[in-house]
């Protein structure tokens, strides 16, 4: 069982900008909830009780929307408004948080690695708030991941099929077919050209991690602009065979992208007046 999930949350989110100057992107809210709770609750669904969340400055609203607002509580208590708590409540309830700083923004790989503190020795689920999953048909995507890290006992990640004018943008695999859906990792590269690609198989932000990757991340060398990428890291577990990709099931919103987070927007916001 994996019992904990590690939220990198600490970038600038400058194509959100002014938006983001003085808020987190993963606050920004998709109806009326902000993106990191989605994510929080894709994590417990799958199993997850115990959230670490990789922070930076400027960040603070995070921590205080996974806490207590006495103020509100006591101003809606008694009101129909309570209602709109009922879901941050259960969460709260029956998560626990903690919170660690990346005082310098060296990439996905070098935040996986500040959250080793929060992680320790185990297996563990990432998800990138900005990445929002829905499968209107069943388990969460990390739920899917989940059940398929009992079967496999490696490292997992999520993929989906992307066209191949926007391979520069993922981490793109390449491997062997196992099965329906499911890929034995050789080799992944780190925003190719469409030359250098071998498939169309992007990386997205769902992994599931074993605690090796810890020692293998302080070896990684900072790859493009400096940074230490995940995917570099995953490339030694990949030649050990111990990586797995998943094509899940579900649609994929990049809500990093305001394309991607005006359709989310307009899809949970359908959804929303479905339900009533």
């Amino acid at each position: 069982m994996i019992q904990k999930c590690l939220f990198p949350a600490a970038g600038y989110g400058t194509r959100f900008l002014p938006a983001t100057k003085a808020m987190p992107k993963e606050m920004l809210p998709i109806v009326n909830k902000p993106l990191i709770q989605y994510g929080v609750e894709e994590a417990f669904e799958a199993g997850c009780n115990q959230i670490a969340i990789i922070t930076g400055r400027n960040k603070r609203s995070i921590e205080d929307h996974f806490d207590i607002s006495y103020e509100l509580e006591q101003e809606i208590k008694g009101t129909d408004k309570e209602y709109y708590l009922e879901g941050i409540r259960k969460i709260m309830d029956r998560c626990s948080f903690s919170y660690t700083r990346q005082n310098e923004m060296k990439g996905l790989g070098h935040a996986i690695l500040t959250g080793e503190t929060l992680i320790g020795n185990e297996a563990f689920g990432v998800i990138l708030a900005d990445d929002l999953c829905l499968n209107e048909q069943g388990m969460g995507v990390l739920s899917q991941m989940s059940e398929l890290y009992k079967r496999y006992q490696c490292a997992i990640v999520a993929i989906e099929e992307v066209h191949p004018s926007q391979v520069d943008k993922y981490g793109i695999i390449q491997g062997e077919k196992l099965e329906n859906g499911i890929y034995q990792v050789s080799s992944m590269i780190e925003k190719p050209s469409i030359q250098e690609a071998p498939s169309n198989l992007a990386i997205i932000g769902r992994y599931i991690l074993i605690p090796e990757i810890f020692d293998i991340l302080r070896k990684t060398p900072a790859g493009k602009k400096g940074e230490i990428q995940i995917t570099d890291a995953l490339q030694t577990l990949a030649h050990q065979g111990k990586v797995i990709a998943y094509q899940f099931q579900g649609k994929r919103y990049d809500c990093g992208s305001v394309e991607g987070f005006v359709e989310a927007t307009n899809v949970f916001y359908q959804r929303s007046q479905n339900a009533n």
